[in-house]
């Protein structure tokens, strides 16, 4: 039993490439899938995710089934994805056109308050998924919205027209100011009636 667990299957070289491999693999093939796919999850997309993981298992760890050998393979895969993040943090201030192929560039899904159905369907997005979004975001109505874009991580970000925009602390104080007038007015009002 102590053995199962201790002794890994495959040499730490083998098993440090096979990991490496798959994770530049799935890195691939989640940037030609798409920001769809990291936008957000549907049940399709969720059932994609949770068989990933199963489907490159074996890739990774080989014919071997030991904790310190599923333990290395984790820490490796934190390893690479940690080095890949800062390399790419770095390269992406020195070689701009690096980012745009690593990560794609940002999508407009509506301008002017119309949604870009050309943009939605190559995108694979559903205008109802867009539309659900800027209204969480505070937008009332499409048309409320001078433009939103998909960013190259999935996140969608809205910038509204300038008439839907909310009060800033600037408007706050002239509304303030301006119900002061108009209780001043009031209460003159009121001792006029009442004398």
């Amino acid at each position: 039993m102590w053995h199962d667990m201790f002794v890994t299957g495959i040499s730490y070289g083998e098993k440090t490439i096979r990991t490496v491999l798959v994770y530049a693999a799935i890195v691939i093939l989640l940037r030609l899938a798409g920001k769809r796919e990291l936008a957000q999850l549907n049940t399709l997309d969720l059932s994609v995710v949770l068989l990933l993981s199963n489907v490159v298992q074996n890739a990774v760890i080989g014919n071997d089934n030991s904790l310190v050998g599923g333990v290395y393979g984790a820490t490796v895969l934190i390893v690479v994805n940690a080095l890949f993040v800062r390399l790419q943090a770095y390269l992406s201030d020195r070689a701009p056109r690096f980012e745009r192929v690593l990560e794609g560039s940002p999508s407009v899904l509506i301008r002017d308050g119309k949604l870009q159905i050309r943009t939605l369907r190559r995108l694979a997005l559903r205008p109802a998924d867009v539309i659900a979004s800027s209204r969480k975001q505070g937008a009332e109505h499409v048309r409320d919205v001078r433009e939103m874009v998909i960013a190259p991580g999935g996140g969608m970000l809205m910038e509204l027209k300038e008439s839907q925009e909310g009060a800033d602390r600037e408007d706050v104080q002239d509304i303030r100011a301006d119900l002061a007038r108009i209780q001043e007015r009031l209460d003159m009002l009121l001792l006029q009636r009442g004398s």
